[in-house]
């Protein structure tokens, strides 16, 4: 080894030329400590209505089976709102381009997905650049981020040093200060370009609290947030019915919403203990919450991750997962809240045929609203 020369110089090269397909990846947090939370989420007391026990949205991707699960759902002809997201994403961010191009930023993408909508962000924002693209995906799923990085890098040539998989939660404010203190270290004071696609935030029970803090521990002034809501042009029960049909029709789906409790409990599962419950979520937003509910007609005993068990009582639920559409007036007052500001919007409009609800796809480029940090004042002159 020559001098200057260490072990991660020499692994960039074997990175590159090898000819295999290597994910180096951080691990940010320990992985007992997410059994320890998954399992406390699952002892939760009764609760008919799915808000008692539940898989949280971050351990809805976790693990092989539930990321395999996912990529097969994203190509179900039957489960269009994810599939018709992917598919016009490239039409709705060359919407967007006029207010990114030129500006050098590097991406940090929360929550790789598929990799394809990766992809086409890295294609366009390399274009140019007279430095080198840094680009930051993160997942709380190893799995995931292995799956989606193949798919965002697949023929664009960008050095393998220049790739950092963290594997992270994201939805955690010291986590996410812990992520910005890396990615400062990578990128220094050049801006960069966070995600969150694929109507990722409103899978969340606090929506606006995840926004708000994502906003406030992740950018800086020079900073921009990419973020793709899913949208409803009326706010009534047909619509929220018409919702949650869109996700009960694919069976690929059902198989995704119930792989991790499949996964981290011994329950046999019978998909027709799985409810798609619409609900109109005041005036902000269409809520559809996935629950199995026992309807076995007898309490159940279920073994948890820990191998402890508890017990799952006749119509019990457990909350599989929640998302939502939003109205105008809910983006509005949730950018609000978040203290986002918009930069950029691509409205997809709300399609619909005769009779049908109108619902879209939205993508928006924000930036911090609170105001920039007071420069200090200079020290005074000790020859005054």
């Amino acid at each position: 080894m020559t001098e200057g020369e260490g072990a991660l110089h020499r692994l960039d090269g074997v990175l590159s030329t090898s000819g295999y397909f290597w994910t180096l990846c951080l691990v940010g947090e320990d992985q007992s400590e997410k059994f320890s939370r998954l399992t406390s989420e699952l002892r939760a007391p009764f609760s008919a209505t799915g808000d008692g026990k539940r898989i949280s949205s971050g351990f809805s991707y976790w693990g092989v089976e539930s990321t395999v699960a996912w990529l097969h759902a994203c190509s179900d002809l039957f489960y269009p709102v994810m599939r018709a997201s992917i598919e016009s994403f490239p039409h709705r961010w060359s919407q967007l381009l006029p207010s990114v191009t030129g500006q050098g930023f590097h991406y940090v993408s929360l929550g790789t997905g598929t990799g394809h909508k990766d992809h086409t962000v890295l294609e366009t924002l390399q274009r140019g650049r007279a430095g080198e693209l840094c680009y930051v995906p993160v997942d709380v799923s190893p799995e995931m981020l292995r799956q989606g990085q193949r798919e965002a890098l697949r023929g664009l040539g960008l050095r393998a040093s220049n790739v950092v998989p963290v594997q992270l939660d994201f939805a955690g404010a010291r986590n996410a200060r812990r992520l910005r203190r890396l990615v400062e270290e990578l990128v220094g004071d050049e801006p960069v370009l966070y995600a969150l696609a694929g109507n990722t935030l409103a899978n969340f029970e606090s929506d606006t609290g995840l926004l708000a803090m994502l906003v406030r521990e992740l950018l800086r002034p020079q900073d921009r947030f990419l973020l793709e809501v899913a949208t409803t042009g009326a706010l009534d029960e047909p619509s929220a019915l018409a919702a949650a049909q869109e996700y009960q029709a694919s069976p690929r789906f059902g198989e995704f919403v119930t792989s991790a409790v499949m996964q981290y409990t011994d329950l046999h599962i019978d998909m027709d203990s799985v409810s798609f419950e619409p609900a109109v979520e005041d005036d902000r937003a269409l809520m559809v919450k996935v629950v199995y509910r026992n309807r076995t007609g007898a309490p159940l005993r279920l073994t948890l991750p820990d191998r402890s068990r508890i017990d799952f009582p006749e119509s019990d639920t457990i909350r599989l997962l929640i998302t939502r559409k939003y109205a105008e007036q809910g983006l509005v007052k949730l950018l609000g809240d978040a203290r986002a500001q918009e930069v950029d919007r691509y409205r997809s409009g709300s399609h619909a045929g005769y009779g049908e609800p109108r619902f879209g796809m939205d993508l928006m480029l924000l930036r911090s609203a609170a105001p920039a940090p007071a420069a200090a004042p200079p020290p005074p002159n000790p020859f005054t």
